[in-house]
């Protein structure tokens, strides 16, 4: 059984057997590996993000919390690598940070031998990596929209205008090289695109956005879709 079925088979044992756990003991027997196997393979899925708990002492063991698994992960090295690639080459993309975080969860529970293919593919995989806006600005972007609450901002304009706005994020774009912030200015009382790399500071306030909708931000460019289109 390879590394990846087996961490799956191993979630959903977990999974079935509930609040009464498994003996890290009694789990190397069912997957025929030893008790040190079982417990690094614990650790990936635990990395990966699935709630593995652990009991210590007599009649312990591990479980899993009910209702949840952790589908098989299949990636081919060359879907490893560009998923890689495409998070290193935009650094300044929203929620690229968690992006990276997610992939590594991914890495980590492949099965040994696809991921020192992938690991060697990546390194023949070079990316021009621009700088980016600093991590704590990016964050404030990200979690007004994903709270959809008003961002204060400090903004310059193209022509050296500084101004501070406030702002109802209603989409992240990106366009002719630059990553935008489009939301309604409450200064401008309009719909306004704002260069995030032109966004001198950036904070969340606690008022809720008043429900402005992307219809309002006007027809997209024709080859623009949102990114889980999958290529349609």
């Amino acid at each position: 059984m390879k590394r990846a079925e087996r961490l799956h088979a191993l979630s959903e044992m977990l999974r079935r057997n509930g609040s009464r756990g498994c003996s890290a003991d009694r789990l190397a027997r069912e997957f025929s590996v030893s008790v040190r196997t079982v417990k690094r393979d614990l650790a990936a899925l635990e990395n990966s993000g699935a709630p593995v708990w652990s009991r210590p002492g007599p009649g312990g063991g591990y479980g899993l919390a009910v209702g949840a698994s952790l589908p098989p992960v299949t990636l081919s090295p060359a879907q490893a690598v560009a998923l890689m690639a495409a998070v290193s080459a935009a650094p300044d993309a929203p929620y690229a940070d968690l992006a990276a975080a997610g992939i590594q969860k991914i890495l980590d529970v492949l099965d040994p031998r696809t991921r020192a293919r992938a690991d060697e593919l990546a390194g023949r995989v070079w990316v021009n990596a621009i700088p980016s806006s600093s991590r704590a600005l990016r964050s404030a972007l990200e979690e007004a929209m994903a709270e959809q609450r008003v961002i204060r901002i400090r903004y310059t304009s193209r022509d050296g205008t500084t101004t501070t706005r406030d702002v109802e994020p209603v989409l992240f774009a990106s366009t002719n090289g630059h990553w935008y912030l489009v939301g309604w200015c409450r200064l401008r009382n309009a719909m306004r695109w704002f260069i995030v790399s032109r966004i001198e500071r950036a904070s969340v306030t606690k008022t809720a956005c008043t429900g402005h909708t992307i219809q309002e931000v006007g027809e997209p460019p024709a080859n623009a879709r949102p990114v889980h289109g999958r290529g349609e």
